[in-house]
């Protein structure tokens, strides 16, 4: 079915109103924030609680075979470097 949007609105009902909407939504209660220890602010809506959980990271430095390109700081393979300027050694993503 065709709709004409150039014709007027019909003004069903006064409810649809701007004031009458503002009057249906509830007002935010006023709440005092506690002591330090409560953290439901920060807490997850679904899920387990990882707050006290500990990751094991290994971080190797840059190989020999590898660059840390100067316009994404990601270390990349030798095989994708395009050129190097003043600044340092730029990948193939960024030269493009």
């Amino acid at each position: 079915m065709a709709t004409d949007y150039d014709a007027p609105r019909k003004q069903e009902d006064e409810s649809d109103s701007l004031d009458a909407l503002k009057q249906s939504i509830p007002t935010k209660q006023n709440t005092s924030v506690d002591d330090e220890g409560d953290s439901s602010e920060y807490s997850l809506a679904d899920g387990p609680d990882l707050s006290e959980a500990e990751l094991d990271v290994v971080v190797l430095p840059p190989q020999e075979n590898e660059f840390t390109c100067v316009e994404c700081f990601l270390v990349k393979h030798h095989s994708q470097l395009a050129y190097e300027n003043d600044l340092g050694p730029v990948c193939k993503d960024c030269a493009a």
